[in-house]
């Protein structure tokens, strides 16, 4: 069906990437087509151009389409940057009937109920994630449905952006004529799609390297506990390797991607490289274990703004799964070498390839599509989650039913069942009403 079908869109800093996927009937992920092209316009998760970036997004659309044979409407687009933070929050109502079991409708008002906090001037809560409940008292219940207790409490897990920065995103997917969905964190789709639950369960930080930044997110017991942004990622390399080579951009990616490496002494002096002369001069030539110094130096800094993150959420003794590491960065020679000698957990690097059906390409489960397979799968997840609590209604149209211009509005019980829908809720209010041209 074509509804079961689910698209991902990662505005990266240096690529943006479509990928198209559905679950098939062994319950794993198949990806029909997958469209990439350069990212221009995005500096460190942030859109700076409008006109550029949706000019990205529809060359890279128009590529996933060919590939998989599907005409894409809707996506679920990742946020990301160093304007996003979390907090950590406590909520509670008090039951009406404390006899009657605890009701999924219930949860959903209680989460939904987060959307309401005051933030900061130009802030706005994206994501609201449940961590454990407390039912009169007994806490660490991860499940509450169906219990019953007359006073209900969660810990949140709540992710705020700028409203600007979420604004120029869904301006750009809608000014190249898609509608998003969900607008999902980065992290955690990338978590999504590179951690086990195991991990999860035993404690476990997932770092994701871009272009433009490093993502983080902190699991244990099952539970996102941290997440966070570093404004590095690989792109501040490819400058330093430049500055530092005294070399043109396009070079510098190319040497960092086919001979880069973040242990300098893993490399031999007598080991050179070299680059092509601008018009009428001679190659430059490279050692490869000054371009590993240079790699190492900067690699060294991302992973100590990682570890320091690790350390101030107290976690660190607790995090038994250690380190996994994904994004384009991962693909570094020796950066899980670097980063188990820095941090003294055991690493791992992380690809997307467990949750995804066996005749995946080889591209696909590269570290550098964790993300945009972790938005098909979480996409996926609020697209059944949907159907499951809201019944099928017939094709006919009820009188009570409002149009609007993107088709039926929803009523409000319809919109409660899903608990990450209160900022999409608010992003189409604010457009619709004309807030924004």
């Amino acid at each position: 069906m074509e509804s079961d079908i689910i698209v991902g869109l990662d505005i990266g800093t240096t690529k943006i990437a479509v990928i198209v996927g559905r679950r098939n009937e062994l319950g794993k992920i198949e990806i029909l087509g997958h469209g990439r092209t350069e990212s221009i316009g995005v500096h460190r998760g942030l859109i700076t151009n409008i006109s550029e970036t949706v000019q990205s997004i529809q060359r890279a659309v128009a590529e996933a389409e060919q590939r998989s044979g599907v005409t894409i409407k809707t996506v679920n687009v990742g946020i990301a940057g160093q304007h996003i933070r979390s907090i950590q929050h406590k909520g509670y109502i008090i039951r009406r009937n404390p006899e009657a079991e605890i009701t999924e409708e219930e949860l959903d008002n209680l989460t939904n109920s987060m959307y309401n906090l005051a933030m900061n001037p130009g802030e706005k809560i994206i994501d609201v994630i449940p961590q454990e409940y407390t039912v009169d008292g007994e806490s660490g219940i991860k499940e509450p449905k169906g219990m019953m207790g007359h006073q209900l409490e969660a810990n949140f897990h709540i992710i705020t952006g700028q409203m600007t920065a979420a604004m120029n995103i869904r301006k750009c997917v809608e000014r190249a004529g898609y509608f998003v969905e969900n607008m999902i964190l980065e992290p955690l789709a990338s978590a999504e799609s590179v951690l086990s639950e195991d991990e999860k369960e035993a404690g476990v930080v997932l770092v994701d390297i871009g272009g433009g930044t490093t993502d983080i997110a902190i699991y244990l017991d099952g539970i996102i506990r941290h997440t966070a942004v570093v404004p590095f990622g690989g792109e501040i390399i490819t400058e330093d390797i430049k500055t530092g080579c005294a070399i043109m951009k396009k070079h510098a990616e190319d040497l960092k991607v086919k001979f880069g490496s973040t242990l300098a002494r893993e490399n031999r002096n007598e080991e050179v490289v070299a680059i092509p002369g601008l018009r009428g001069r001679p190659p430059k030539e490279i050692t490869l274990r000054n371009l590993a110094n240079i790699i190492q130096a900067r690699m060294e800094e991302i992973i100590e703004y990682v570890y320091s993150e690790i350390k101030n959420t107290g976690l660190e003794k607790r995090l038994i799964g250690g380190i996994v590491i994904t994004g384009g960065g991962a693909l570094l020679k020796h950066t899980e070498q670097l980063t188990a000698f820095i941090t003294g957990l055991d690493t791992r690097i992380g690809y997307p390839n467990e949750h995804l059906a066996s005749n995946s390409s080889d591209e696909i489960t590269s570290p550098m599509y964790a993300t945009g397979v972790g938005l098909v799968m979480l996409g996926m997840q609020r697209n059944e989650r949907s159907r499951k609590l809201t019944p099928e209604e017939p094709e006919a149209v009820d009188q009570d039913k409002k149009k609007t211009k993107k088709g039926v509005k929803k009523t409000d019980s319809q919109k409660s069942w899903n608990r990450g829908k209160g900022f999409i809720d608010w992003f189409k209010d604010f457009f619709d009403d004309g807030s924004l041209s």
